[in-house]
């Protein structure tokens, strides 16, 4: 893995998700890039349990639980505005035995799945986000593979996301704000999808009643 983005793609007007997905990836293809099997992420939502002692109306922090294609043997713990935990598989188990300190609602999954695709040095995942059976948005993640510094494959990155993406390639993500000489790790391209995931189901939040 090197440096990766993470962004939204518009649903393309007079057309569905699942259309403006089949746009992005023929846009792809065109380009040259070759597919190469499928991915997924997913991330489900805990909120602190209300203490006996505490404020009632006290709103509880969050932590996201998510998983990863591309780490199978890894599980990821990002708490909102807070360090991101990597543990192994076995952290899901850890967590409901937590339940009587964390709790989540099934309700509040969301993931996104799609086509992995390799072109040159780049690799290209196009991903449904979907909340039950319902598509809610398209994920874009691009890794630039030969680099793992922001500063120097930046500005390459656009030009290659502008080919396909066009006006809606993205801005710099924030989780780069701090790291423009650092080494990007695993664990940024996590942060990324938290908060992806977390737009779309705000956008969402009004035909989706009940769910935060």
């Amino acid at each position: 893995m090197g440096v990766t983005c993470v962004c939204q793609m518009p649903v393309a007007e007079g057309k569905s998700v699942q259309q403006t997905v089949e746009i992005l990836t023929r846009k792809l293809e065109l380009l040259g890039a070759e597919k190469q099997g499928t991915f997924y992420v997913d991330c489900e939502t805990y909120h602190t349990a209300a203490s006996p002692m505490g404020n009632q109306g006290q709103q509880g922090k969050l932590m996201y639980v998510m998983h990863s294609s591309e780490a199978p043997l890894s599980c990821y713990a990002l708490f909102e505005n807070g360090p991101c935990l990597i543990a192994d598989a076995n952290f899901d188990v850890l967590m409901v035995k937590l339940k009587g300190f964390f709790q989540n609602s099934k309700a509040n999954k969301i993931e996104s799945r799609g086509t992995r695709y390799q072109y040159c040095d780049f690799l290209i995942k196009i991903g449904t986000v979907a909340m039950g059976p319902s598509a809610r948005g398209i994920s874009v993640e691009v890794d630039y593979c030969p680099c793992v510094i922001v500063n120097d494959c930046w500005n390459l990155m656009v030009e290659f996301m502008q080919s396909f993406m066009g006006s809606h390639a993205p801005g710099l993500p924030s989780v780069f704000s701090n790291k423009h000489e650092s080494v990007y790790s695993p664990a940024d391209t996590m942060v990324q999808y938290m908060e992806l995931l977390n737009k779309i189901r705000k956008q969402q939040q009004g035909p989706v009643s009940g769910i935060r």
